[in-house]
């Protein structure tokens, strides 16, 4: 690090969300930069930092959660969902995560999730009613979009809510509202993890919160394929169709 502010220069840093991971050298404003503590290497800090800011927003600040609500996570085999499959059950909650394949299911139960369902065999709404009595979950975590929304909205609870936090298989088109009172007041969030982490001290607090979670074990990460720099295009790709497990990670020295 040779940016002022706090840090001093060579201090060990991550960032998150600013643009320019994919390159030798980035130019990022120093009231993102966070440091890394010695105890995390820094494969576990580029898995870490993103995804669990992100897993820690949407549990603590999007919605409300109480012990023995009902979440389903989509993506639950994926680098933000098998951490927010973790804080979710830390939370008390009974939660429920798709999957495209029996590998995957087996890993979101054992980060904690109580049924993974296969999305690739089944309707994941139907069988989302199905298992909660016809009830449906208190919150939907989607990072999908375009090709899950609609089956995201129909298992929601009256009263509960639907978080759409990402669109690797498109953009959500658009919604008339009046929809969410007919399925009985439900609630659409769009975060974003920009507007959690807005300047240097919210940066710094939920950051110093999610490392404190990985180095004392109550996170466990779970890292995915490495690929070189030259391979970005390919884990773009890798990551947009679902193929992948865990965090991918691009090591530019590679």
């Amino acid at each position: 690090c040779a940016a002022g502010g706090a840090l001093p220069e060579g201090t060990r840093v991550a960032w998150a969300p600013h643009p320019g991971a994919y390159a030798e050298y980035a130019a990022i404003p120093d009231w993102k930069l966070v440091a890394v503590p010695d105890a995390i290497d820094d494969a576990s800090a580029a898995a870490t930092l993103m995804q669990a800011m992100t897993a820690h927003y949407l549990c603590e600040n999007t919605f409300p959660l109480r012990a023995g609500d009902v979440a389903l996570v989509h993506a639950g085999a994926g680098g933000v969902g098998l951490l927010l499959i973790q804080m979710l059950k830390h939370k008390a909650a009974t939660v429920l995560s798709t999957v495209s394949t029996p590998e995957k299911a087996a890993l979101a139960r054992a980060m904690g999730a109580d049924a993974a369902i296969l999305y690739t065999q089944v309707d994941f709404a139907a069988a989302v009613r199905e298992a909660r009595g016809g009830r449906g979950a208190h919150v939907v975590y989607d990072s999908v979009g375009k090709d899950t929304y609609r089956g995201s909205l129909a298992c929601v609870r009256p009263l509960g809510m639907l978080v759409l936090y990402g669109q690797s298989s498109g953009l959500v088109p658009p919604l008339d509202v009046l929809e969410l009172t007919a399925r009985g007041s439900v609630t659409l969030a769009r975060p974003a993890l920009t507007h959690h982490v807005a300047d240097r001290d919210s940066m710094r607090e939920r950051a110093a919160r999610v490392f404190e979670q990985v180095g004392n074990g109550q996170l466990q990460l779970r890292l995915g394929r490495r690929y070189g720099l030259a391979e970005a295009a390919r884990a773009q790709t890798d990551l947009a169709s679902r193929a992948s497990g865990g965090k991918l990670l691009i090591d530019i020295g590679a």
